[in-house]
């Protein structure tokens, strides 16, 4: 257990890095359009290379986001039930996230094959985009195994650590 949390973190870790590269190039992206476009010069493309960076940056943070609880929670209900009770309705909670996301990550993977397949390239620039959806894919497959990763804490009666 002590390794698939060292691996989960180390992913996690990488993953948010490369989600602020992804966010910083985005916001170099946009200002510098924005400045050209004063010039009448602007970026040709600049929608789709904004749309592709910023799946990258969510799906990169998910998993970072999940692992520390910073995602919004409503527990206006489950607040007044018992701490057994809301310990096995997040149990049940990350045991769904798992499979959901497990599932979308699986999916993007083979919409990512078919469009490396088919040749598909974006509308404006023609660049080749399933890169960027199998990156998604790897986000998304990652936040499936933090999910995991807290399913067998919770199961195993360890304690979460930060972050």
């Amino acid at each position: 257990m002590r390794y698939l949390n060292a691996i989960n973190t180390f992913l996690n870790k990488v993953l948010l890095i490369l989600g602020g590269m992804a966010v910083l190039a985005l916001m170099l992206l946009a200002t510098g359009n924005v400045g050209l476009r004063i010039l009448h010069l602007p970026f040709r493309g600049t929608y789709e290379i904004v749309s592709f960076l910023g799946a990258i940056t969510i799906a990169f943070g998910l998993g970072y986001t999940h692992k520390r609880r910073d995602n919004i929670v409503v527990d206006i209900l489950t607040e007044r039930f018992p701490q057994g009770l809301q310990t096995a309705i997040g149990w049940f909670a990350d045991l769904c996230i798992m499979v959901f996301f497990a599932i979308v990550a699986w999916q993007l993977y083979v919409w990512a094959g078919k469009l490396l397949e088919g040749g598909e390239v974006s509308e404006t620039l023609k660049v080749i985009y399933y890169p960027f959806v199998y990156a998604t894919a790897v986000g998304f497959a990652v936040l499936s195994l933090t999910a995991l990763v807290q399913v067998l804490k919770k199961l195993l009666h360890e304690k979460e650590e930060e972050a």
